[in-house]
């Protein structure tokens, strides 16, 4: 066995073990969407939006998010608190798509965003999209590593870097990955939601 064979092994293996559930949102988590957004600091706001957006902007922001024409993603803790997210939006021809993505800073070190990343690239490409657009800071160094792994090319404006991933057509085996996906997202979600009911019950029960 080659080494280039073992350190695929190696990586698949990683990921695998450090694998979260990715649930898609919907139009009943946008308050959850503005909670997380309005948590990040003003460093972290200039990372997801470019700028230092304001309290009133995210709350625009999260008003206007459609949830029918974009794919919007979000991982939660155990206690259904949204601590990352990621918003996939198409153009109106859904020939590209630009992706967006946030992490809180307690969940940072586990790989969401790349998780994310590779989640919003699955979706994007069963959906026709040829192409992936990214708008980042030239100095977020974690995204731009992920960016690039990924093949994509990287063109810097300034402070600003604008990457562009060509994506591969959807297949059967990008199809069943993304409703496995699904439904793992769903059962975790599920399952946390009840031992919250029952956390509440106890009480009561005792």
């Amino acid at each position: 066995m080659s080494l280039t064979h073992t350190d695929q092994l190696v990586r698949s293996a990683t990921r695998l073990l450090s694998w979260t559930p990715v649930r898609t949102l919907g139009g009943h988590h946008r308050a959850r969407v503005a909670e997380h957004l309005l948590a990040l600091d003003d460093a972290d706001r200039m990372l997801r939006f470019g700028h230092l957006a304001s309290d009133e902007r995210i709350r625009h922001y999260a008003d206007q998010l459609d949830f029918d024409r974009d794919e919007v993603f979000g991982v939660f803790s155990r206690r259904l608190k949204l601590v990352a997210m990621a918003h996939l939006a198409f153009d109106p021809g859904r020939d590209t798509a630009e992706f967006g993505v946030s992490v809180n800073a307690r969940a940072r070190g586990r790989g969401l965003g790349s998780q994310l990343f590779d989640h919003a690239v699955m979706h994007a490409r069963n959906r026709g999209a040829h192409t992936m657009l990214i708008h980042l800071a030239r100095d977020n160094a974690a995204m731009l590593g992920i960016v690039r792994r990924a093949g994509a090319a990287v063109r810097f404006e300034g402070t600003d870097a604008l990457a562009e991933l060509p994506l591969p057509a959807d297949t059967l085996g990008s199809q069943i990955q993304e409703l496995l996906g699904h439904q793992a997202g769903e059962f975790d979600y599920r399952v946390k939601l009840q031992v919250l009911r029952l956390d509440a019950m106890r009480p009561r029960l005792g």
